[in-house]
This record gives structure tokens, C-alpha cells and sequence, in this order.
């Protein structure tokens, strides 16, 4: 299924989620893996249609937008990106990623969050996008450090997860900050 671009790089782009991509989803927030500092997880197919009905509903309520990441060329699906949680008043969202296993390390993230960014700053209001990474991912806060966002400071054992606490680092990127080389 072709749905039209969002945005794009030289070796992505980015798309809206449709029904087609349920089981690739699926295929992610079910993978120990990826869900290992995720938030969310599903294990059956049947239960991740709740995450399909809510990227739907925050495009359908305005208060975010997630989008698939695919490899150009050959369209595969390589994970998600999007913003969550406008607020409108103050124009800041949260945002969040992630990508399938066997695309991790070459690059892939960094230019779908550098397009992505980009994308929201130029399609939208929003001045602040804010990232909360769980203090031992350091995969990802690296990835948010290459690609422009300020560590604004951690958030000491905010949150309990497989019964431990969890600390959560805390970062921002502004519409105003330079874009990173």
C-alpha cells in the first residue's frame, strides 16, 4: 500500500500508520528487544489494535501525529516516530520512536528523528518537543544528543517498572535551536 510522504530523507521517509501496518506494530511493541525501554507492550495482536485506534485518535483529536518510518527503495517497514500530548497553549509535545531490531545501529534513527524534527517545527506551531528516556537506554539518549536535544536534567526514581525504580532523563529541542550538522 503507497499512502503519501509526511516528510523524507535520503535513505527514509516518513508516513501516515494505516491499517496495513497492524501487524509490523504488532511485530514491534511485541519484541523483548524494543519494549525492553518502551512503555508499552502488547502480546497478542488482537490487544495492539488499541495502539492503531490511538495513533488514529491523536490525529483525529490534534493532539499529536505518529508516523511510520519506511526505507525508501523498497518501502519497508522500519518503525515509528511521533508526538503525543500537544499542548496548545504552550505549543510543546512529547515525543517518542522506535525502530525494529535489525535496523538498529546504521543510522536509521538519527535521520528519521533529524526529518522528523524538522517536520514538526515546520508544519506545526509547536516551539518545544520534550523526550523522557529511561536512564539506562543510553542508545537513545545518545540519539537525541547527535541530534540536536538539550539534557535538561533526570528525574530521579520517577517510576516504578518490574517493580524497581526507574529513573527517567529529560530532554528538549526548541524551533529556535540551531539544527545540528
Amino acid at each position: 500500500m503507497v499512502t503519501e510522504s509526511k516528510a523524507g530523507g535520503p535513505r527514509i521517509r516518513l508516513r501516515a500508520v494505516v491499517a496495513a501496518d497492524h501487524a509490523a506494530v504488532f511485530a514491534g511493541l511485541s519484541d523483548p528487544q524494543v519494549i525492553a525501554h518502551y512503555g508499552i507492550s502488547y502480546d497478542t495482536y488482537e490487544s495492539c489494535q488499541v495502539q492503531m485506534d490511538w495513533y488514529d485518535s491523536l490525529v483525529r483529536d490534534g493532539t499529536g501525529e505518529w508516523l511510520v518510518v519506511e526505507r525508501r527503495g523498497d518501502g519497508r517497514f522500519l518503525g515509528c516516530i511521533g508526538y503525543n500530548d500537544r499542548d496548545a497553549v504552550h505549543r510543546r509535545a512529547e515525543i517518542g520512536y522506535w525502530l525494529l531490531p535489525e535496523f538498529w545501529r546504521q543510522g536509521y534513527a538519527t535521520e528519521a528523528l533529524r526529518t522528523f524534527t524538522a517536520h514538526v517545527f515546520a508544519t506545526t506551531d509547536l516551539h518545544r518537543l520534550r523526550a523522557e528516556v529511561e536512564e539506562p537506554n543510553r542508545a537513545s539518549w545518545a540519539l537525541l544528543e547527535r541530534c540536536g536535544f538539550t539534557h535538561e536534567g533526570t528525574a530521579r526514581d520517577c517510576e516504578v517498572k518490574d517493580g524497581a525504580f526507574l529513573s527517567l532523563r529529560i530532554y528538549s529541542r526548541l524551533a529556535t535551536d540551531p539544527r545540528p550538522q
